[in-house]
């Protein structure tokens, strides 16, 4: 699962959506973000199809909309949508109070035909990872949720890293709000890099996967620029005090 990928939530269906995909798989990412709830996914499969790019190279994603419970119909109908004929990963959008387990025994099953390669989740907390855990055949591959320095939700991603769950960090550039805070602007000047490169390399840094939003050419091509440079620990702990969660375990 490749560490960079584009999301697309809010982007909108049609030329918006097909553009951003476009731009960020010239731009060298092989990994793209969407889900039933956005209705951008035929505008995904759209650039992917015009893409020069071969779809064994690019990492897709897609998510249930909780609460249908017929994910196979579900998922069916997204690989419609997409064109394609599996997704890489696919996600449970968010829990739903008692019927996690139904909900989840139905991912296996779609990753058992092959219509998935790989099952998650997000916006799940260690309580609910631990019940849904607890009643399955296999752990998620992934635990998809809100992380950035102001989002540090360092109880959440210890518990995942012990689980062997991946951990995808959605909007890790706090939806743009983050790139005016003075301690990110002055780390940001110290290492010679934008704002958002500094919130990404920081999640990359703690093991997250990083899937920022962006339609414009210049700030796609800017956001894969992550791998010259490093923070160092100092820095680290300056972005790490920005956190608003307390550390919390949940995912909200």
């Amino acid at each position: 699962m490749p560490v960079l990928g584009l999301g697309v939530w809010q982007l909108a269906a049609g030329r918006e959506t097909e553009q951003a995909v476009a731009r960020a798989l010239e731009a060298g990412y092989r990994h793209v973000d969407t889900a039933a709830m956005y209705r951008n996914e035929e505008s995904v499969g759209a650039a992917l199809r015009r893409s020069t790019v071969p779809r064994e190279e690019v990492f897709v994603t897609t998510k249930l909309l909780p609460p249908r419970i017929d994910v196979a119909g579900e998922i069916e109908k997204s690989l419609r949508r997409l064109d394609l004929d599996y997704v890489d990963l696919y996600l449970v959008h968010w829990p739903v109070p008692m019927l996690n387990s139904r909900i989840w025994r139905g991912m296996e099953a779609v990753r058992e035909r092959g219509l998935a390669r790989a099952i998650g989740v997000s916006n799940f907390g260690r309580e609910k990872l631990e019940s849904l855990i607890a009643g399955a055949e296999s752990v998620p591959a992934v635990n998809q949720v809100l992380f950035n320095p102001f989002d540090y939700r360092r109880g959440l991603l210890e518990y995942c890293r012990q689980r062997g769950i991946a951990f995808e960090a959605y909007s890790p550039l706090a939806r743009g709000g983050g790139i005016d805070h003075p301690v990110i602007r002055e780390v940001a000047e110290a290492v010679g890099r934008t704002p958002a490169q500094v919130m990404l390399r920081w999640a990359i840094q703690h093991g997250a996967i990083v899937i920022p939003k962006s339609s414009r050419e210049e700030r796609i091509r800017s956001n894969a620029q992550l791998w010259d440079f490093e923070l160092s620990q100092a820095e680290m702990e300056r972005l790490d005090g920005l956190d608003r969660t307390r550390g919390t375990a949940d995912a909200r």
